[in-house]
């Protein structure tokens, strides 16, 4: 075969190793032509015979091209060619909730950091567990890292025990996949109840506080709302929860709590209708900061990781060789939506 020819003559480079001989042959290969997405490579055993070099010594080489996104193995019929983006230092695939305001911001920073020679296929799931597993068993095996934003649910968890802990980081959910997998997360239930605690002398100037909590359209953890429970049953806080906000159902003295943005602008929309001032006649609290609630109103009032430090962490772990294990500090925000 012409890859084999290809790699006997990088045999003599003495400037190279055996793996780098291995793995530049098949590269060369592709730039070449020779080798064209779908085409088998030579078996391991094969490689060995024509080659001479030791099993272990082509298995590194082959999951290095594994890791670049070159080729993927097919269980009982070898490998095979998939790319022929030979120019990529690694291919990896980012699996989010949604392409929210703050998920968005997550991507862009995290594709400064990881910079040209890294590719990033991005794929979202919406909280959807068929969705979930349908894009698991389409991406595993072909790409060399995987940066997941978990549902959390112990079937996902079954689920991504079958990628290589060294090739997995969990980011925004945590999900306990045992000692050897990374994660860099965020902490709910403790900083919801703790910032609302805080937040105390300034809810208490309205009549009524509503959470806005729908895990389906939202995709917020249950935990959020077990805080909201427990902080109003323990002041003795006049609140309620509610899945969906109904239009121009906004009234004055009232502090509405709204996890996604979507509900957060109709809100301020039927405020603006009803000439409410945001801070004075209607209270307004979000979670996930980002630059329009900063500037909007005078700035809405936040309860927030930074995503953007996030996903600087995320790229410091990809490029390095460790487990990480972080749960990223959230902030409270006080603005004038309050």
């Amino acid at each position: 075969m012409p890859v084999i020819s290809k790699i006997l003559n990088l045999t003599h480079n003495n400037n190279l190793t055996k793996h780098e001989q291995l793995v530049q042959g098949v590269i060369e290969s592709i730039e070449d032509g020779q080798l064209t997405i779908g085409d088998q490579l030579p078996s391991i055993n094969t490689m060995v015979e024509e080659i001479g070099y030791a099993r272990k010594t082509i298995f590194k080489a082959y999951e290095e091209l594994k890791n670049r996104g070159l080729i993927e193995s097919r269980q009982l019929k070898g490998y095979f060619v998939i790319s022929q983006a030979t120019n990529i230092t690694k291919r990896m695939a980012l699996l989010l909730f949604a392409f929210q305001s703050y998920q968005e911001e997550f991507y862009k920073t995290f594709r400064k950091e990881m910079g040209r020679r890294f590719q990033i296929d991005v794929f979202f799931h919406h909280n959807n567990l068929t969705v979930f597993k349908t894009i698991i068993s389409n991406i595993n095996g072909k790409y060399g890292m995987y940066v997941i934003a978990p549902i959390q649910n112990e079937k996902v968890a079954t689920l991504l025990k079958n990628i290589e802990p060294k090739k997995l980081l969990l980011v925004d959910r945590y999900l306990n996949l045992g000692p050897g997998y990374s994660y860099i997360s965020q902490e709910f239930e403790e900083v919801i109840y703790t910032s609302l605690v805080r937040l105390l002398p300034e809810i208490k100037k309205y009549n009524k506080i509503i959470l806005y909590f729908n895990e389906e359209s939202d995709f917020s953890p249950i935990s959020i709302k077990n805080a909201f429970q427990k902080f109003i049953d323990e002041f003795e806080v006049n609140g309620s929860v509610k899945n969906n906000y109904t239009i121009g159902s906004a009234k004055k003295g009232n502090l509405y709590f709204a996890l996604g943005d979507t509900i957060l602008w109709q809100i301020l929309r039927d405020s603006v209708r009803n000439k409410y001032k945001i801070g004075e006649d209607i209270g307004i609290l979000s979670q996930n900061d980002n630059v329009s609630k900063e500037i909007v109103f005078g700035g809405i009032t936040t309860i927030s990781t930074d995503f953007n430090e996030m996903a600087k962490r995320a790229a410091l772990h990809l490029k390095g060789d460790t487990v990480t294990k972080l749960i990223m500090p959230s902030r409270l925000i006080k603005r004038s939506s309050l």
